[in-house]
């Protein structure tokens, strides 16, 4: 998945809290939400405005922001709450950050998984 790919699934998937976020589309996803508030806090400078426009974007965005971050927990098989612990200073940041990082976990309770099934891979599957 790419960065485009990412930020259409994510805002055509605005406030869907079930099923699952892979690494990719979450990663790619965070890269350009950061873009995008970089591009707003210049424009928002320029305009004389602060910070108002990049807390206009953070306000418009959260709830995307948040529905794609339980979905990566529904990944490597974590309830969506586990996200809460990213509101403790410093070390829950340290904590969303590595359980966002971690490789999916294949079928759990969630769904199949934000690819599906994966074709197994070694000797027995090469096609003659």
């Amino acid at each position: 998945m790419d960065i485009q790919q990412s930020v259409k699934t994510v805002l055509n998937s605005y406030a869907k809290f079930e099923g699952r976020s892979g690494r990719s589309e979450y990663w790619w996803w965070v890269l350009a939400y950061i873009i995008a508030a970089v591009i707003c806090s210049v424009i928002g400078s320029m305009l004389g405005m602060g910070q108002l426009v990049v807390n206009l974007l953070a306000l418009a965005l959260l709830v995307p922001n948040i529905a794609v971050g339980v979905r990566r927990f529904h990944d490597i098989g974590k309830s969506g709450w586990w996200l809460l612990i990213g509101l403790i200073p410093l070390v829950g940041w340290i904590a969303v950050i590595y359980f966002a990082a971690q490789p999916s976990v294949g079928p759990n309770e969630y769904g199949e998984g934000p690819q599906g099934p994966v074709a197994p891979s070694g000797p027995d599957n090469i096609a003659n």
